[in-house]
């Protein structure tokens, strides 16, 4: 267990330094803290994948040592302590941290590349959806509304994401665009790079970011619906990744890309925006 929870700490020091961090300051304390420990699982089992040099048996074997921590939470094992006090406080689903482990492993297994749309849209379940599955007990939603903005706004965030680090991801040989949106495209070659830069990544990207813009449109649906619980957070998610998305389609997909952010003041005003309306 030493090295899981060396894991698990060093996952909650990066908290304060994610982008979900001032979405999760708006909550009650309670609440915070528990979402801090959502977070610090997903960023400890993020890190299996992307930090180091192991190879995927390793990587594979540390995760498998994360199942064994969430099987032991929930058959009353010792486990970190936050963590297991959050299961029970809030009722969180057994699959659905065995579904986040599941979407890291496809990445620790060297298999990101061009999926299929159908590949593609479990494993954004997995690694995003499912987290958010988890969360939304923690805003005190309800599981039919909270589910469905865990899918759609789980999925938009996502696909964001995909399109702001095509060239960090490339770096590692990993590129998660869809095969089908890039066969539309013209775009058939087999190493990321070199399809970050064909002539028509551009169209292939804004094509991509349409599906994105129809989940967050789902999502907003769900925020306006009168649903109860903390709304506060998912709101701002999805205004700063909205902006963020709308940003990158200004910009343009064309080699080379470019990382795109939103600064510091219009994050800070949209923070103010969400933090005093409910």
């Amino acid at each position: 267990m030493t090295a899981l929870h060396s894991d698990w700490e060093s996952a909650r020091t990066k908290v304060s330094r994610s982008s979900f961090y001032l979405a999760m300051r708006l909550m009650p304390k309670d609440r915070r803290e528990a979402m801090f420990s959502i977070y610090a699982f997903n960023r400890a089992i993020d890190d299996i994948a992307d930090e180091g040099d192991a190879g995927p048996s390793e990587r594979l074997r540390q995760l498998d040592g994360w199942r064994n921590t969430i099987d032991g939470i929930y058959s009353g094992a010792p486990s970190p302590a936050s963590l297991a006090r959050v299961v029970a406080q809030y009722g969180l689903r057994y699959e659905d941290f065995l579904s986040v482990i599941e979407g890291v492993a496809m990445d620790a297994t060297g298999a990101s590349f061009a999926p299929d749309f159908a590949t593609l849209d479990h494993y954004c379940d997995c690694v995003a959806s499912a987290v958010g599955r988890l969360s939304i007990k923690i805003f005190g939603m309800d599981e039919e509304p909270g589910f469905r903005l865990a899918h759609h706004l789980g999925r938009a965030l996502q696909f964001t994401n995909i399109l702001r680090d095509l060239s960090e991801d490339a770096a590692i040989g990993r590129l998660y665009l869809p095969s089908e949106i890039l066969k539309d495209a013209g775009i058939h070659d087999r190493e990321p790079h070199r399809v970050l830069s064909h002539s028509m990544i551009d169209a292939a990207c804004r094509n991509f970011a349409l599906i994105a813009h129809r989940h967050y449109h789902e999502a907003d649906l769900v925020l306006r619906s009168g649903t109860r619980g903390s709304l506060r957070p998912p709101r701002l998610m999805s205004a700063v990744y909205r902006r963020l998305l709308r940003k990158m389609e200004r910009t343009g997909w064309d080699a080379p890309q470019r990382r795109v952010r939103v600064g510091r003041a219009p994050l800070l005003l949209l923070a103010l925006r969400y933090g005093l309306s409910w």
